[in-house]
């Protein structure tokens, strides 16, 4: 596999581990990058929000070097990549930008290819399989929180490779390199980003509260792919600490660092001495944590096999409780919507989706609001997939 690689301003600056932690990845898994010769700024965020043809024809010039090498392009910062793939839907989407980007550029500049983030790569192009067969020092007793962040997952027209409310792509990598990564609310929360220069207080609390809510779920770090996502939680976690009177002490690893490192490589060797909070010294904690996850699993177990065997003297399931349990999704919609049919259409859901039901109720304990949204999400899909069922009735 070849792909044209844009490291971006970060890569070889304030996020230099993430940028040696790619490379060495990618030399372990047998990819070729091809840097992209005389590569220029993609303008985040400055410049979307200053000039629009500006915004969109810096990263297009970037894309127009790889596409005349006929090359997909890897954009591991998360804003580099939301900003190139901005640029390749407008491009595609209309003709009048292709033709002021390419006047812009001097240079012709179709879209014909695509920029790809460090999750695309690894959970679809390479394969998860892949990867998993390539760990030789497997991270069991790890339970990382995931965080993505704003702008790897959405909006869903531009990136639209995972879902935009619970994304699974890097919990999937994790899981492929032998770590239990934990379920928590706070995956696709923004952290305060450039506020941390502007605003800084506001920084503090918004990450404070993704902190917060990954040691509550019994997180031991957290892995993102995004350097200023990496930079507020790592860099100002001992702030935050300071100023709310508590201690998370969380490690927090780029991606490609930990499949890095469960591929074999050492460490310090992919930057992980180089982070703010202490970042190596789990690694030799892991197999004693494994040995007690496997204890307490094994414990686990034999306590559901009791309770199986108490459930098969039980008599069946009786109308009464199924009523019930039709009427708890129907309760817990009601908390969500104050609007009755939105109610009723979202119960619907959960009644079918016990596992999703669980989770929006442990949302819905956390923050009302993040409910929301995942409920609004979950009735849009719902919507989506019987309009798309009424057109193929169609046809």
């Amino acid at each position: 596999m070849r792909l044209a690689y844009y490291p971006g301003c970060s890569l070889d600056a304030t996020s230099i581990e993430y940028g040696m932690s790619t490379q060495r990845m990618a030399k372990i898994l047998g990819i070729d990058l091809w840097e992209i010769p005389d590569w220029n700024c993609c303008g985040a965020s400055s410049a979307h929000q200053t000039n629009h043809l500006l915004a969109i024809s810096l990263p297009a010039r970037n894309l127009a070097i790889a596409e005349k090498e006929g090359l997909d392009t890897l954009a591991p910062c998360a804003a580099c990549y939301n900003r190139m793939r901005a640029t390749e839907y407008e491009v595609r989407t209309s003709a009048k930008t292709r033709s002021q980007v390419e006047e812009a550029l001097g240079m012709s500049y179709q879209a014909t290819q695509n920029s790809v983030s460090v999750l695309e790569l690894l959970a679809d192009r390479y394969g998860l399989d892949n990867l998993a067969s390539k760990v030789t020092n497997p991270l069991k007793g790890m339970t990382p929180a995931c965080y993505y962040g704003c702008l790897l997952v959405r909006p869903v027209a531009i990136t639209g490779f995972d879902d935009p409310e619970d994304p699974q792509s890097m919990d999937s990598i994790m899981k492929a390199l032998g770590a239990s990564p934990v379920d928590w609310a706070f995956k696709t929360e923004c952290c305060g980003a450039g506020l941390g220069v502007t605003q800084t207080d506001i920084c503090l609390e918004m990450t404070y509260r993704i902190l917060k809510n990954a040691k509550e779920m019994g997180a031991d770090s957290i892995v993102t792919a995004c350097p200023v996502c990496h930079l507020n939680l790592d860099m100002r976690q001992k702030a935050i600490e300071k100023k709310y009177q508590t201690e998370f002490n969380l490690p927090v690893y780029y991606v490609t660092e930990l499949v890095a490192i469960a591929c074999g490589a050492e460490p310090p060797t992919v930057g992980t001495n180089r982070h703010f909070v202490e970042a190596n010294t789990i690694f030799r904690q892991l197999p004693a944590k494994a040995k007690a996850m496997e204890e307490a699993a094994q414990a686990s177990k034999a306590g559901k096999g009791t309770a199986k065997a108490k459930a098969e003297k039980a008599p069946a399931k009786s109308e009464e409780s199924e009523a019930a349990a039709e009427s708890s999704s129907l309760g817990l919609a009601n908390k969500v919507y104050e609007d009755k049919d939105k109610a009723a259409q979202l119960a619907e859901i959960l009644e079918q989706e016990p596992a999703r039901a669980a989770k929006l109720e442990e949302i819905l304990e956390q923050d009302k609001g993040k409910a929301l949204k995942v409920a609004d999400a979950l009735l849009a899909k719902k919507a989506k997939e019987k309009s798309a069922g009424e057109e193929g009735n169609k046809a």
